[in-house]
């Protein structure tokens, strides 16, 4: 599991920099600049969590692969919906952005539980 959540996260990584790439130099003269500011926030919790995502792989501790997997969903949810929004103007579609918010406050929670059971087992001496 670990190689799989390094190269998920490498993967979602590598997505955030080319749907970046794209708003920043396709979308400038297309969308209105809200817009693009709903697109750069996509783009902006998508890579952040795909480097956390990484960093549990990396990490390789099984007590954090449910976190990586609602952080993993987060970004399918929010960002891609916000990608979608931008370049089709379809409202509906931003009904969903708010299920990406909630799984990545999900995964977040369960690094912080994971984390304080972590440091509960571990003994001072």
């Amino acid at each position: 599991m670990k190689n799989y959540w390094i190269t998920t996260g490498a993967v979602f990584g590598f997505l955030a920099v080319a749907i970046g790439a794209f708003g920043a130099h396709q979308l400038r003269n297309i969308v209105t600049p809200e817009m693009l500011e709903i697109y750069k926030t996509g783009v902006q919790y998508h890579l952040i969590h795909a480097v956390i995502i990484t960093a549990i792989g990396f990490y390789g501790n099984p007590k954090y692969f449910l976190a990586a997997f609602f952080l993993s969903l987060g970004i399918v949810l929010f960002s891609f919906s916000l990608y979608v929004y931008t370049l089709s103007l379809i409202s509906p579609i931003a009904i969903i952005t708010p299920f990406g918010g909630v799984s990545f406050l999900i995964g977040w929670l369960l690094i912080i539980i994971a984390s304080v059971k972590n440091a509960k087992n571990k003994s001072p001496l």
